[in-house]
């Protein structure tokens, strides 16, 4: 069972910098591929990054690609890195798992809230 929990979310200022955390569980992930998504009010929830556990590569939604990195560590959690956030970035942030051949991703962690302050 694939568990991910999402953590470091909050009230931010614009322009200020946040680091979101999802630790995996349940499952050896070298074959999975770990995404972040979010889910502003009143809209669909979209992709922002994506890292392949196994060979480190990212790739990234055009528009987060110059604000925001995705990494992970050698044990078991996934990072966002949020820097210069504006006020359309609130919004619920959640991390997700797939395997690496899946056509999308099928586990889900519970949400972290990102409000920005302007």
């Amino acid at each position: 069972q694939v568990q991910l929990a999402e953590s470091g979310g909050g009230l931010v200022q614009a322009g200020g910098s946040l680091r979101l955390s999802c630790a995996a569980s349940g499952r050896p992930f070298s074959s999975y591929a770990m995404g972040w998504f979010c889910q502003a009010p009143g809209k669909e929830r979209e992709f922002v990054a994506a890292i392949t556990w196994s060979t480190w590569v990212t790739n990234y939604a055009d528009s987060m690609r110059v604000r925001f990195t995705i990494s992970r560590d050698l044990r078991n959690t996934v990072y966002l890195q949020m820097n210069d956030l504006k006020p359309d970035d609130t919004a619920i942030y959640y991390c997700a798992a797939k395997y690496i051949t899946g056509a999308r991703f099928d586990y889900w962690g519970q949400g972290t809230q990102v409000t920005v302050s302007s």
